[in-house]
């Protein structure tokens, strides 16, 4: 990203785009989506992505576990909008990865979120590194946060 702080993020910052479609249900009684369904949003771009990359949720031996997540919320959106979830890596670990988020409507920055995986053996849930398809992944869309 350039000089720009995150909270000044553009689609362009982000060399993965998703676009989602939002449902009647994610929009609570205030009339715009409900804050949980931004974390919604999140693990449907990464896993997504992980998948697309090669990632086995069903059966590999190793998953990713979220530990932390967080969000910092611009601006609302109601249905019937469509969001364009872009994303990017801004540390790559041995066995952990960080997201950054940002959550758009047409230009406008809606939410912008961090998210932290640590990849897991499937049985024991202790870290092992990252599978190296992944890894290879991850790496293509890996670029500095603000």
């Amino acid at each position: 990203m350039t000089a720009r702080s995150a909270a000044e993020a553009t689609r362009a910052d982000f060399p993965h785009l998703l676009e989602i479609q939002t449902r009647w249900h994610d929009n609570d009684v205030y009339g715009h989506v409900n804050n949980v369904v931004y974390y919604a949003y999140f693990d449907t771009v990464i896993n997504r992505y992980l998948i697309d990359a090669g990632l086995d949720i069903a059966r590999g031996p190793a998953i990713g576990v979220c530990v932390e997540s967080q969000c910092t919320f611009k601006a609302s959106f109601a249905f019937p909008d469509v969001v364009h979830a872009g994303l990017r890596v801004t540390r790559l670990g041995n066995s952990s990865v960080q997201y950054q988020i940002g959550v758009f409507r047409g230009e406008l920055l809606c939410a912008l979120g961090s998210f932290v995986h640590v990849f897991v053996d499937r049985e024991n849930r202790k870290p092992v590194p990252i599978p190296e398809p992944i890894r290879a992944a991850l790496a293509r869309i890996a670029g500095a946060p603000a």
